[in-house]
């Protein structure tokens, strides 16, 4: 019998650690950025390169949780003609090698329905949902249409959310939980990934739940991504820097290669 999605992002997290790493590497891929066939090649090379996991971005005009590089690269592929069924088959491909999670907001996904939307990842093979924009407060509905089908509905969690809601969100996560290490939006930070203050996160993160911890926004460096495994963090989320370097490279699937490479280095050192 096939794994669920749920059971799919678990495995990723263990044989990671299995394999000597000290996080998960989960590369984002901005879905139609440059153009759809160069995504999946980005895709394809993040697998080839040490990717654990990888998170598929779909384009939305309005993001509200993402910085400049991001939004720049989500209103390329708009422009380019990128659709949310376009998007699902480059995470069709992806998902043969890689577990792969989807990040979508809520008007795309109500905009269809839940229900018709989680099929639509289920026909992809596709494993989770990270919904920056659903508050806790509505996400049962979510849950009550990704849980039946094995869909891991992600939720994210930040510095500044206070205990009690931290405990409500652990309860209910699925796959992992997003930690992001700053307020603010996606985007590198010369801070991000430093010492007492993400290692207070992180604990705190994972004391209210029994996922994985995945830590996120601002992770631009190899030393940033070996300090948030440090931290003690279970998985490791890069997404600007590898979108910017997709943008600006001639070759962007050999060049987010070589960097992927360099993160799942630093995350598998001693």
């Amino acid at each position: 019998m096939a794994l669920t999605g749920i059971e799919l992002i678990a495995e990723a997290f263990a044989r990671a650690r299995a394999n000597g790493r000290r996080a998960a590497m989960m590369p984002y891929l901005m879905g139609g950025y440059p153009d759809l066939d160069t995504s999946l090649a980005i895709g394809l090379a993040y697998a080839d390169a040490g990717a654990d996991l990888v998170e598929l971005g779909v384009p939305f005009s309005d993001p509200l949780a993402d910085g400049p590089v991001i939004h720049a690269a989500a209103v390329a592929a708009l422009s380019g003609g990128a659709t949310l069924p376009a998007v699902l088959e480059v995470g069709r491909a992806i998902a043969q090698r890689v577990p792969v999670i989807v990040m979508c907001y809520t008007n795309v996904i109500f905009a269809r329905g839940l229900e018709r939307f989680a099929d639509a990842l289920v026909a992809a093979s596709v494993s989770g949902l990270i919904v920056p924009d659903l508050p806790l407060e509505e996400a049962s509905e979510a849950l009550l249409a990704c849980d039946p089908r094995g869909v891991a509905l992600v939720p994210l969690v930040a510095p500044t959310t206070p205990e009690e809601r931290l405990r409500r969100i652990g309860a209910s996560a699925r796959g992992f939980i997003y930690t992001v290490s700053l307020t603010g939006t996606t985007g590198e930070r010369a801070g991000a990934g430093d010492g007492a203050e993400l290692k207070a996160v992180v604990a705190r993160a994972a004391a209210h739940t029994e996922v994985p911890v995945a830590v996120g926004f601002g992770i631009g460096t190899p030393q940033q991504a070996a300090a948030a495994a440090a931290a003690g963090a279970d998985g490791v989320i890069v997404g600007s820097r590898l979108v910017r370097a997709a943008g600006e490279a001639e070759d962007p699937a050999a060049a987010v290669a070589g960097l992927v490479r360099d993160f799942s280095a630093a995350l598998s050192a001693p």
